[in-house]
């Protein structure tokens, strides 16, 4: 297949799970109460908070690690992380109770928590493998299987009867697809014949690996903590009605990223990775300058159409709780906006390993949010969550975007000598 036509249906993958689960949020929230809606992105952002716990954000350390490493050698790699996460999940997983012990989330969910965080978390696994290992189009199905497809027959069933009108069928239908993307990316895995398993697990490899992830794992859970912390503030601000239509603009919002990381990040930053090393400067900065290109159209094009459709969206709801909290969106898509901007410097660091900078603003970013969060809500209570977020993603912004014009090495730097020079010579050839 062409590389061509490989990006091609990745995008039509992608684009479908988008799709999928955009259309989902607006069946639940149409045939849902708000305060399902809001229990729904509560569990949703549990879960997601927790993944990072059981994957210690080992992946920042074994992604540099495959891209470099000769397929012989790649079970070795995965040998360890799987036994880091083994050892994890004993830790995490009992230590998760205190979700429920503390009254956060009700004990009617917990049977469904505990299994989606493991399975949640071999998925999202398995999705950086194979677009590691340049399997992008094999990621981008996996990804529908757990994420779109089922969203789909969930909104079915709902839509034609009553009974399926509940948040069991929903976590249900969750852990099934799952479990099926689970059982397909491990047969994938295994048609892809790799070496390296009969190795040993080296915990002084793993060590090594630790050192590197669990800086980053900080400033990862920094960040997390503003997408976690944000509804259940916004719960003691408001109330769950308020996180009902708060997951709704969110889940609207939260496409763009999702668009972003699929079709534009996945594909450039492994690239970038590789011109760094190579020691390419002229092809890393014109992969730094694509980036910002496709990123900005991208979100630019989402923004205009998301504004647009918004009103008749809810306007089919028909749920007037939405309406009154319809001033929320505009500030979460700037949220959004900002925060895809922000990638660009960030896997331009990344690809230097150059990853205290990338650190120090999600670690600086949650103390914002509460700061701000706070001050705004002495004010305007039901607005200081948004503001707050809004703020904290301007704030890593700017803070990436400095550190990678100090740090990095002039002639790797955008816009620098090397690319303008070769602009410049391409226009006098034409």
């Amino acid at each position: 297949m062409s590389p061509r036509l490989s990006k091609l249906l990745n995008l039509s993958v992608r684009a479908a799970t988008l799709g999928s689960r955009f259309l989902f949020v607006f069946f639940l929230a149409k045939l849902l109460s708000p305060e399902e809606v809001g229990i729904y992105g509560l569990v949703t952002a549990s879960v997601g908070y927790a993944l990072y716990l059981v994957g210690l954000d080992f992946y920042t350390f074994t992604t540099r690690e495959l891209v470099n490493t000769d397929k012989s050698g790649w079970g070795f790699v995965l040998k360890n992380q799987a036994a880091l996460s083994l050892l994890l999940y004993a830790v995490v997983l009992p230590l998760s109770l205190l979700v429920f012990v503390s009254d956060l989330l009700p004990w009617g969910v917990a049977k469904w928590f505990f299994v989606l965080i493991v399975l949640e978390h071999i998925c999202q696994e398995l999705g950086r493998l194979f677009v590691a290992v340049n399997e992008q189009l094999f990621a981008s199905i996996l990804l529908f299987l757990r994420q779109g497809s089922w969203a789909v027959v969930v909104a079915a069933l709902m839509f034609m009867a009553q009974g399926f009108r509940h948040l069991d069928t929903v976590f249900l239908a969750w852990v099934s697809a799952a479990t099926a993307a689970v059982l397909l990316g491990v047969f994938k895995l295994y048609l892809l014949r790799i070496g390296g398993w009969r190795k040993s697990v080296d915990w002084s490899w793993i060590w090594r690996g630790v050192k590197i992830a669990v800086p980053l794992l900080l400033a990862t859970l920094a960040i997390r903590a503003v997408f976690t912390v944000d509804r259940y503030w916004l719960q003691s601000l408001v109330d769950l009605s308020a996180v009902g239509a708060y997951v709704l603009f969110f889940g609207i919002s939260g496409t763009l990223m999702a668009f972003l990381d699929a079709g534009v990040f996945a594909y450039q930053y492994p690239a970038m990775i590789k011109a760094y090393h190579a020691r390419k400067p002229v092809e890393f900065q014109k992969l730094v300058r694509t980036l910002l290109t496709h990123t900005l159209v991208v979100s630019l094009g989402f923004a205009a159409v998301s504004l647009v459709v918004l009103p008749f969206l809810l306007d089919w709801i028909g749920n007037p709780v939405y309406g009154r909290y319809q001033h929320l969106y505009p500030w979460l898509l700037a949220a959004m906006l900002l925060n895809g901007l922000s990638m660009v410097p960030h896997y331009a660091l990344y690809a230097q390993k150059k990853d205290r900078p990338i650190v120090q603003s999600h670690i600086w970013s949650f103390p914002f949010f509460c700061l701000v969060t706070w001050l705004v809500s002495r004010h305007n209570p039901g607005l200081a969550v948004p503001v707050g977020l809004c703020l904290s993603q301007l704030l890593i912004l700017v803070w990436k975007s400095v550190m990678y014009w100090l740090v990095t090495d002039k002639g790797y730097r955008w816009p620098g000598r090397p690319v303008i020079a070769a602009l410049q010579a391409e226009s006098k050839t034409v």
